[in-house]
């Protein structure tokens, strides 16, 4: 029976967490992904830009699509930056809160 306690404990709790510098590469795969989230910005900024200026057009010009168009484009760039920029708080919070679960 000592077997199949040991078994329903590692069902349980495999002892497994995350670990820095386990893989080669490691630092590459940071950079990569920094670079990726420096270039989503950047196009982000370019589409509140945009969005803003369709907004104001069509607010000026009589256009309510435009207008409608223009402020939705702008919460959605607001929102994307917003996620972007909190995306290590928002894993790093659940990534803790996932350890606490037993």
């Amino acid at each position: 029976m000592p077997t199949l306690d040991h078994v329903r404990y590692l069902a349980y709790n495999p002892g497994i967490s995350p670990k820095e510098g386990g893989l080669p590469g490691l630092s590459v795969l940071k950079d990569v992904i920094s670079s990726i989230n420096l270039f989503a910005i950047i196009a982000i900024v370019g589409a509140l830009a945009v969005s803003l200026a369709v907004w104001a057009w069509g607010h000026y010009t009589g256009g309510h699509q435009a207008e409608a168009n223009g402020k939705k484009g702008a919460v959605v760039s607001a929102g994307c930056a917003l996620g972007l920029g909190a995306a290590n708080g928002i894993v790093s919070f659940f990534s803790t809160l996932g350890t606490q679960v037993h």
